[in-house]
Parts: C-alpha cells; structure tokens; sequence
C-alpha cells in the first residue's frame, strides 16, 4: 500500500492555530467563531452548491474525493524504476512470457495491465494507445475532484456574505435594544470570517493539492509506459534505467546518487 501525503493537512492544522493564537494575542475569544448558525449556512451551503455543478452520479464519488483530499498517495519513482529494470532483467534472460508470472505479483494495475499486454503479443503502437487513453480518463477523473473544491472556494465567501446579510437582518429589526447590537453585529460578521477563511485555508489549497498530485501520477504512468515499451524493445536494464532517471529532477538523482 501507497504512503499517504498528509503535508496539506499539517499546513492547514498551521494555519487554524495561527489564526487562534491571533485572535487570543488580540484579546478576542477563539470561541467566538463556533457559532452554529454561520457553521451550517457556510460549511453546509458550500458544500450543496459544489455538488450542485456536478451530475448525479459524481455525487456518489464526493465521499472518495473528501478522503483522497487530504491524504493522496504518494508516488515513488524509484522504486517504479527499480521495478522495470528488474522486469528488463527478466525479460532480457528468460523472454517476455517470463513476464507472466511476475505480472501476478505486482499490485499495480496500470503497470500488470501493461505487462500482460506484452506477453500477450500486442504491438506496441497498440500498448501505447490504450494505456495513454487510461491515462488521459485518469486526468478528466482528477480534474473533476480538484474542480469541486476549486468552486467551493469561490462559492464560500459568498454565503459567508449572505450570512451576514442575514445576521445583519435580524439586528436591524432589533434596534430597540441597543446593549444586543454590539453581539449582534459581531455575530453576523462571524459568517464573512468562516466563509473567507474556509475559502482560502481549506477549499483552494486541497484543490491545488489534488492538481499538483494528479500532475506527479500522470508523470510517474508516462514514465511506467515508456519502461514498459522499453522492456517490449528488448532494451538492456541499464539502458532502461537512463531512459526512466529522465523523468526524475536531476536533485533527485544527485541525492539518490550520494
């Protein structure tokens, strides 16, 4: 199983104490944000109204992006080249039928498919074709969930506006009491805070989160694809391992180098 990348969320968790410690250096109370009304209308609503631009049968997959969203696997060069140069080796001793046995025993299933392909006798144009069309359908997947998060960050502080418009509502029918204006007032401006603030330390960051993981699983399938075509050419190991470093950042190889 995969490593999961939780960075996002320790920066996240960063951010909310600092906004805390903040309002206690400014002599304000942090309870002063867990006011139900504001809670619902803008975690609620934002949450609606993202779900509102996808089709019905996306809605079923909210619960995987929520997961995923602070969480996403972690992707591991190395040890996919590791993989295809031991593959290579195998191929280049004892021919690709070989591969077979060993394509049962990864747990990867964009590179078993590939595998099983190549001992199966599919041209390679063929191999190419099909697994750049899984990698294009993964892309529009991932789009769509980085999407949904992107629109509730543009939708939040909207309804953190209207909350306030509301709250701001019910002080004005109250002006016959003057001591409630201040809490009043105070509370209807806690539903712009929430709806600024979820926009920009949860809803933006794990939608760019979620792009920049789906740019590295992209980049590590091309790379999964290139060593497979590689091993099917019958490329010697070492020839397959420089064709793959490529796609490593040359700070990445230095350092595995030392």
């Amino acid at each position: 199983m995969k490593k999961l990348d939780r960075f996002t969320a320790m920066c996240i968790g960063g951010a909310l104490v600092a906004v805390v410690l903040s309002m206690i250096m400014d002599g304000a109370s942090p309870a002063a944000l867990l006011k139900p009304a504001p809670l619902i209308l803008v975690f609620g609503g934002t949450i609606a109204v993202g779900a509102a631009g996808l089709m019905k049968k996306d809605v079923k997959s909210i619960k995987q992006i929520f997961k995923l969203a602070l969480g996403v696997p972690e992707t591991d060069p190395a040890e996919d080249i590791a993989r295809l140069v031991n593959l290579a080796d195998v191929a280049r001793r004892d021919g690709l039928l070989a591969l077979e046995q060993a394509a049962g025993e990864i747990d990867d299933p964009f590179l078993a498919k590939g595998i099983q392909m190549t001992v199966d006798g599919v041209d390679s144009d063929e191999i190419e074709e099909i697994l750049e069309t899984e990698i294009a359908a993964m892309k529009e997947r991932h789009k769509a969930g980085a999407k949904f998060f992107a629109d509730m960050g543009g939708y939040a502080p909207t309804l953190g506006i209207i909350g306030t418009v509301i709250g701001l509502i019910h002080v004005l029918g109250n002006l016959s009491n003057p001591n409630a204006l201040g809490p009043a007032i105070g509370s209807a401006f806690t539903a712009t805070l929430w709806g600024v603030m979820s926009a920009n330390l949860f809803w933006l960051p794990i939608s760019n989160k979620l792009k920049r993981a789906s740019e590295l699983e992209v980049s590590s399938k091309r790379m999964i694809l290139a060593g497979l075509l590689a091993v099917q050419a019958g490329s010697t190991p070492r020839m397959v391992a420089t064709r793959l470093q490529a796609y490593r950042a040359a700070s990445e190889r230095a350092d595995e180098a030392a």
